[in-house]
């Protein structure tokens, strides 16, 4: 919906209100056009129901006024002696349009100063559990979001099992899109698998101001664009449409921001012509092809296991004189160069073209012969900036076909040799967001921008910032599970990670020991 639906929308639906309890706003000592007039009657309806007026913003936060909706109905309800569990039944069922018939057939009478506490222990917990439901949410979808990294993609940096504080904050909360979801959970219900939301309505775009940017090599989680428009195990033709929020999530290093000029070579990232400058934090790896001395006694497995290479790697003969390693980083390979019995150590460099690599001629249109790239060798390629103009030939139109008609909107089409943009000639494109490019560290295990391209700033969620749990499930018994030195570090910063969890603890022990002498103290005076 555009902001002129959703803002006609909101027009009805405030008449709809009006409509339903005008004669009520009446009875309660106010005046029927207050019933009308939008936000304003829900300032007035929290006092009729002896509410608090914040509890107005509630009731305009997507998601969360889902919640709010039927504790106001029931709320309005009981406001004028509607008490009973048939009447809480009828106004949660009919979606509120139960108010519609006591307001035009019922005689009722406003309670005034109606107490707002549970008079059933039942009654209590419900409402505590609500309340906690809907700051819960609140947090989740505004401020924190937990999130567990599923891959080996930032391996080294971020391990299979690390569960993730992600920050709304850093760059700006983005309100939901999808406005009917189910709360806490992303595209999918727990247990029943079903799908936890409805695709209509869809608000607009808007992101909060953030207090800082995107920059180079900051870790982002962020919706996967394609998986709207393709899956790479389905054909081109094949598509499945989810809301952007509603996109799976996945945490990349961004490599590249808007305005830059992105370059791979042999496994290296250059921007703007300058070899990037990773983090001390951050752990590039590649794949290489090791061989053996057959004849060497040099315990191999142990030399791996010691360097935290364990399931990286496999023999390619019976003989175990040479094998691959997946993931290895160049301070590793370094130290496999001094190990007895290793012949030779080379790095894997991918060349030529390599399949789904963006743009490709199956997803993208591209011409594959003349773009003969690799996820080790790729670009030049330009990041786009909100603002700036390209030209638009056939030769570029693959790298933005994606943008102009799927993440901007527009009508595309080509007739020979003419590129129609909102059936206009197009011999240039003015982008109206900002862009990212998105990679993983370990370069050759990693589904990342190289083949599924750009990331639009509609589709950041946030920058993660605290790692306050990790679970190695290869572990061995239950305290091998649980990466104790990984507890409470944070995820970006100076040096190596440290763990803050014995801080925690002082604190935690800290706060029970005060909270024993408190409760002491307290019953002493009154004695």
């Amino acid at each position: 919906m555009t902001a002129y639906q959703w803002f006609v929308f909101f027009l009805i639906v405030q008449l709809i209100h009006g409509l339903g309890t005008w004669k009520l706003y009446e009875k309660a000592g106010r005046k029927s056009w207050e019933a009308f007039i939008p936000v304003y009657n829900s300032i007035v309806l929290m006092k009729i129901i002896n509410r608090p007026t914040w509890y107005t913003f509630l009731l305009f936060l997507p998601v969360i006024n889902l919640m709010m909706f039927p504790i106001v109905w029931v709320e309005t309800l009981r406001s004028f002696g509607k008490n009973s569990s048939t009447d809480t039944f009828l106004g949660v069922i009919t979606c509120g349009f139960y108010i519609y018939y006591i307001n035009y057939t019922q005689k009722v009478t406003y309670i005034t100063d109606r107490s707002t506490i549970a008079t059933t222990k039942t009654g209590d917990t419900v409402s505590s559990l609500l309340f906690a439901i809907i700051v819960a949410t609140f947090v989740h979808t505004y401020f924190i979001q937990p999130f567990v990294i599923p891959s080996s993609s930032l391996e080294k940096s971020l391990l299979i099992g690390d569960f993730l504080f992600v920050s709304k904050q850093n760059y700006g909360a983005r309100t939901p899109m999808t406005t009917v979801a189910a709360p806490m959970v992303h595209d999918t219900l727990p247990f029943i698998k079903k799908k936890s939301y409805t695709t209509f309505p869809q608000l607009p775009y808007f992101r909060f101001p953030g207090f800082e940017k995107i920059k180079n090599n900051d870790i982002v989680v962020f919706n996967w664009p394609r998986d709207t428009l393709f899956h790479m195990y389905l054909p081109a033709d094949k598509r499945y449409d989810k809301p952007i929020d509603k996109k799976t999530n996945y945490v990349k290093r961004c490599v590249g921001i808007p305005g830059d000029s992105l370059q791979i070579k042999d496994g290296i990232v250059f921007i703007n012509g300058k070899e990037l400058t990773m983090p001390e934090r951050a752990k590039p790896q590649y794949s290489y092809k090791v061989t053996l001395d057959p004849k060497s006694t040099t315990d191999f497995d142990g030399v791996f296991k010691d360097l935290n290479i364990t399931d990286g790697y496999g023999f390619e003969t019976e003989a175990r004189d040479s094998l691959t390693i997946r993931a290895l980083t160049f301070e590793n390979a370094e130290k496999l160069k001094t190990v007895s019995g290793i012949t030779s150590i080379k790095r894997i460099i991918r060349k030529g073209r390599e399949n789904g690599i963006f743009p490709c001629k199956h997803h993208d249109g591209a011409d594959e012969s003349k773009i003969a790239w690799s996820g080790d060798n790729y670009g030049p390629i330009y990041i786009p900036q909100a603002g700036k103009t390209v030209a638009l030939t056939l030769a570029s139109l693959p790298f933005y076909k994606i943008i102009i008609k799927e993440y901007e909107g527009n009508k595309l089409k080509v007739v020979g040799n003419d590129i129609y943009v909102n059936d206009k000639i197009a011999t240039s494109y003015t982008f109206k967001q900002n862009y990212y490019w998105m990679m993983g560290d370990n370069r050759h295990n990693s589904l990342d921008a190289r083949y599924f391209g750009y990331t639009p700033e509609d589709h950041i969620v946030g920058k993660p910032i605290f790692i306050w749990m990790s679970w190695d499930s290869n572990g061995k018994g239950i305290m091998n599970k649980i990466r104790w030195e990984r507890l409470f570090t944070t995820v970006s910063g100076e040096g190596q990670p440290q763990s803050y969890f014995k801080y925690f603890l002082a604190l935690l022990a800290l706060y029970f020991v005060g909270e024993y002498f408190w409760t002491r103290r307290k019953a002493k005076k009154t004695e």
